[in-house]
């Protein structure tokens, strides 16, 4: 009899442990594990942000990585060059005009929701950009772009001005200060080789970041394709020391090529003594682009809508398995909302949601993501903000 009753308990926690109806789960996850990148149609009209990161929640999104965009901040050098009509719609930091609306919607509507936020810093202005490409040149001289992240810094930071003009918003201060997205990649950096001079961007930016916030941390680009290649050519150009993590793009059409890409990437950071460094996964995903796009614009890893749901399931699983042996810190997928039609470029096609008009659809990835997510946190459901969990 005693057997018995013990083979029932047994069988009894089992299926409670199993059943997530029953009793609440231990997290597997540190908080903010699992993030997501805010970008393309999300922030555009007329989508709801602030509804949008509130779904965004209820899948489990503990944080965001969003673009700064520094020329649409600081498009022009000085007073002189802003048109008289317009500089009431920006403030003086040191001499250069600013305009800080763009990036405070970010920051409110996430802090409003404890959504922490990984700013990704790019996009040099006309007056300070290497060569006459648009939104591709890399800075001239480093100085302006490290004195604009310093900004971000006095504003977002510990002691930010931002946070002392919204008192009511739950104070979630930006520590975390990605430089520069993809410099490997011509469509981000088309002055190549890019090592060399973004090392001197990245120096320049640390310097300026520490004197704003002692206890920042500078998150390096993150690195797509051959990723552990780009990743040896800043430790070549006098790199080491100048970052806290290392951020990387792992897109590839098997996700066990995904956690290959991040032991490649680990094995030089351990090469050149940064070992213990932790890794972030700044970008991840898979288009549900299969069959959609013309011959020569493929990447090699669309997938159907029936196949992105299986990748966000294993993915996530995935990564959570191995964070400790690959020291992974944090993982945001790739990307919320797309609009799903444009046959020349993949990624078009990579969000959770598609929006057509003003009707937004959820894709099946989006419930494949939300039911991993969750089980991952303990949770059962999340509504309201971030760090509530039922």
């Amino acid at each position: 009899m005693k057997v018995r009753l013990l083979t029932l308990a047994v069988l009894i926690a089992a299926t409670l442990a199993l059943w997530p109806g029953a009793a609440q789960a231990r997290r597997s996850v540190p908080r903010g594990f699992i993030g997501m990148n805010a970008d393309g149609p999300l922030l555009s009209p007329p989508v709801n942000l602030g509804a949008q990161l509130g779904t965004m929640v209820g899948a489990g999104v503990e944080s965001i990585r969003a673009a700064f965009y520094w020329a649409v901040a600081q498009p022009f050098p000085n007073f002189d060059a802003v048109p008289v009509d317009q500089r009431s719609l920006y403030e003086n930091v040191a001499g250069v005009p600013t305009n800080f609306a763009a990036t405070d919607r970010i920051v409110r509507a996430a802090a409003a929701r404890r959504l922490s936020v990984l700013p990704t810093i790019l996009w040099a202005p006309s007056w300070d950009a290497l060569g006459a490409v648009q939104f591709a040149a890399p800075p001239a001289d480093p100085a302006p772009y490290a004195a604009y992240v310093a900004a971000l810094a006095a504003r977002y930071g510990p002691r930010g001005s931002f946070w002392a003009a919204n008192p009511a918003l739950p104070k979630l201060p930006i520590r975390d200060w990605q430089i520069w997205n993809e410099p490997s990649f011509t469509q981000f950096w088309d002055a190549q080789p890019f090592a060399a001079h973004y090392v001197e961007l990245l120096r320049a930016s640390r310097s300026a970041l520490r004197q704003v916030d002692s206890g920042a941390r500078v998150i390096l680009a993150g690195f797509p394709g051959k990723s552990w290649i780009a990743l040896r050519q800043v430790y070549a150009a006098g790199g080491r020391g100048l970052f806290d993590v290392v951020a990387v793009h792992p897109f590839t059409l098997f996700v066990g090529g995904v956690l290959k890409i991040l032991q490649l990437d680990r094995g030089v950071m351990s090469r050149h003594g940064d070992g213990r460094l932790p890794l972030m996964v700044t970008e991840t995903g898979w288009p549900s682009a299969a069959g959609k796009i013309r011959k020569g614009f493929t990447f090699g890893y669309e997938v159907s809508r029936r196949g992105q749901a299986a990748r966000a399931r294993q993915a996530l699983v995935a990564f959570a398995r191995h964070r400790r042996q690959l020291r992974i810190e944090r993982v945001y997928w790739y990307t919320w909302l797309t609009r799903d039609r444009d046959r020349t470029y993949p990624f078009d096609w990579a969000g959770l949601e598609t929006i057509s008009g003003r009707r937004i659809g959820k894709k099946p990835a989006l419930a494949a993501f939300r039911s991993t997510a969750l089980r991952l946190e303990g949770c059962r459901r999340k509504t309201g903000v971030a760090t509530s969990c039922r």
